[in-house]
């Protein structure tokens, strides 16, 4: 069952599901961010890895590090036909019978920008990595602490065999933007 701004809510501020939690929808003079009738809208943080043009495979395999360049700042500028990764603002704690889907916001979708959040797993916990791709053939800014993507709440009225956790997920508690993994 999708859940409502007062699940979410109370998730958040008695199980520390979702940190920093901002009760309200915040939208003046910024692109909205917090919580949301049934979802919770989430900010992109400051660091980005800006994917480097020079290269000419990217492999999920083997990614070389060079791949991508970190950049810090209030505005990132992503190039024409390119993509860059960011990570959320939040803190997410997944409950055990909970698992999320994602989708970028639509003021960024207005101006060609796609979001990829991929779900969060039954016990998943970390900062989300998101992959920004432009897909217009002019650069596109992206604001810093500021909405990027919705995520929307789905509990099951039982609880999954086995987690993110029990697997020992490669991605568990990310802290940053983190490269695919195998």
């Amino acid at each position: 069952m999708i859940k409502s701004d007062r699940w979410i809510k109370k998730m958040a501020l008695e199980h520390r599901m979702i940190e920093p939690f901002e009760e309200n929808q915040v939208r003046k003079g910024t692109i909205s961010y917090g919580l949301s009738s049934y979802g919770y809208d989430i900010r992109v943080s400051e660091e980005f890895k800006i994917l480097n043009t020079n290269i000419t495979i990217i492999d999920p395999k083997n990614l070389d590090p060079e791949s991508f360049q970190d950049f810090k700042g209030d505005v990132c500028i992503i190039p024409p036909n390119s993509f860059v990764l960011g990570r959320s603002v939040e803190y997410f704690r997944i409950p055990r019978n909970v698992m999320t889907i994602g989708f970028g916001k639509s003021t960024y979708a207005r101006c060609g920008i796609i979001t990829n959040i991929t779900p969060f797993e039954p016990e998943w916990e970390g900062y989300v990595t998101l992959g920004i791709s432009n897909t217009t053939p002019v650069p596109v800014r992206i604001y810093a602490n500021e909405g990027i993507a919705q995520i929307i709440f789905f509990e099951s009225d039982e609880e999954c065999i086995v987690s993110y956790a029990d697997k020992n997920g490669k991605y568990q508690a990310q802290k940053g933007i983190t490269p695919p993994k195998i």
